[in-house]
């Protein structure tokens, strides 16, 4: 079942398109990424999916349907910075949530439980640092067990720590089977937690998929040796390579496989020995970079 299902969906303001005939799909239980620059059409993107923003053209469904009205009474979203009285409570700001939402204080519970809050429920938004007024929009977003959860760049302006706290957390809900919908600039962080993305550049869908739908297939490996002018020369002939880079001290190596046992015999019998080789897989940040880049 598709949760989130947008077909060709486009935002102009005058002349510019915030969003230019976006297409991608949220299925049932995916903490799904939705991954781009500053300014690159996410956040009016969750507007029209929550039918805060008209859309221009094209078409948006949650859960199957496009009475976005109906459908977001099983949504719970955060969107950019948190809002909160700051002369109450974290525990009567959820109160008041939980009202609108139809909760209860069992709800309310669970909610701080979840974003690890409950020690301090009865201190005052306005002493809660950054990290605890983030965790506690979460808090707000999963009241009433939402059948959808979307977070707007809910690690923005956070601390490691802060980040790590928010990063538990929507583990949680997907450890819990919940649909989660992430948009996020933090590929190392996405990387992490989502299974599935989609990037967006310039109000364009990019790609959508799996994580390893998403990075290359190929294998990277860094490579030493006392000659680097050399190896450099020599692996130019490897029929496997696909692309070669120098980074500090090391070449980096894009492969067509991974076999770098091969790798070390082909540059052995060209004599050029290394002192150091290690492999990796596309990250990614990398994916997301060579897709994004000036030119894509």
């Amino acid at each position: 079942m598709n949760i989130v299902e947008a077909q060709r969906l486009t935002k102009s303001y005058g002349n510019k398109k915030a969003v230019d005939d976006a297409t991608f799909s949220v299925e049932k239980g995916q903490v799904f990424g939705f991954l781009g620059p500053n300014g690159s059409g996410k956040t009016t993107t969750i507007g029209m999916m929550l039918g805060i923003i008209n859309r221009t053209s094209g078409a948006i469904k949650l859960f199957e349907t496009d009475n976005l009205d109906k459908a977001r009474q099983r949504v719970g979203a955060t969107l950019e910075t948190p809002n909160f009285y700051p002369y109450l409570s974290g525990r009567d700001n959820l109160r008041i949530v939980a009202k609108i939402k139809s909760a209860t204080d069992k709800h309310i519970d669970k909610a701080l439980e979840l974003v690890d809050l409950t020690a301090r429920q009865q201190d005052k938004f306005s002493t809660y640092s950054l990290g605890m007024k983030q965790r506690l929009a979460i808090a707000a977003a999963s009241l009433a067990e939402p059948d959808l959860i979307i977070l707007d760049e809910p690690t923005n302006g956070l601390d490691p720590e802060g980040i790590r706290d928010v990063r538990q957390i929507i583990k949680a809900l997907g450890a819990e089977g919940k649909t989660v919908f992430l948009s996020s600039h933090l590929l190392s962080e996405v990387e992490q937690i989502c299974t599935h993305v989609a990037v967006i550049k310039k109000g364009k869908i990019l790609k959508q998929g799996s994580i390893r739908e998403i990075v290359s297939n190929n294998f990277f490996a860094a490579l030493e040796a006392d000659d680097m002018t050399r190896l450099l020369n020599a692996v130019k002939d490897y029929d496997k390579l696909v692309s070669a880079t120098v980074e500090n001290a090391s070449l980096v190596v894009e492969l067509a496989d991974k076999d770098l046992a091969a790798l070390n015999r082909f540059l052995a019998g060209k004599g050029v020995y290394l002192s150091h080789l290690v492999g990796r897989r596309q990250t990614l940040e990398e994916a997301f970079i060579e897709l994004t880049q000036d030119g894509k």
